[in-house]
């Protein structure tokens, strides 16, 4: 994949993507809910190893999206460092102590909504073809564009449902 094959929403989308990557977030997924709430366009989860790591990653995310002109509307949970909620507007980041994030599995809950790769994301090595990684589709945004999109149902998965 080229960066080419990256809609102009992953390209914007991966500013965030890369704020959580600078402090060493585990487990990034970007979960498309356009389809599925108003809430938000999209959901970024991820982890960290200690309730440390993810205040350190909260702080990282939000000085880094300052630079970017990016505000958040609210964060909670930051102090705690259990779940840390990032309120953007058309994002929402969630920054979970990993067994935190186990608990409340967001990403069942959201089983229905698409995952996004973005560039950042691909050179991190999400989409090299490991375990949880699923089938690969391209998907037309609203603009015309296409974003590389995980469907969410695996090669396993589906000669389950057989």
């Amino acid at each position: 994949m080229t960066p080419d094959d990256y809609s102009e929403a992953a390209k914007e989308l991966d500013v965030y993507v890369q704020a959580v990557l600078e402090r060493k977030a585990e487990n990034v997924v970007l979960l498309d809910v356009r389809e599925l709430t108003s809430v938000a366009d999209a959901f970024l989860i991820c982890s960290g190893r200690s309730n440390r790591q993810v205040s350190a990653i909260a702080d990282s995310v939000q000085r880094n999206l300052k630079k970017h002109g990016i505000r958040p509307l609210s964060i909670e949970g930051k102090t705690d460092g259990h779940w840390v909620l990032m309120d953007y507007g058309h994002v929402i980041i969630h920054i979970f102590y990993e067994t935190v994030r186990e608990f409340y599995d967001l990403e069942g809950l959201w089983r229905d909504a698409e995952k996004v790769i973005t560039p950042s994301m691909k050179d991190e090595g999400k989409d090299e073809g490991g375990p949880d990684d699923g089938i690969f589709e391209r998907m037309k945004h609203e603009n015309g564009n296409e974003a590389a999109v995980e469907t969410g149902v695996h090669e396993s998965e589906e000669e389950g449902r057989l």
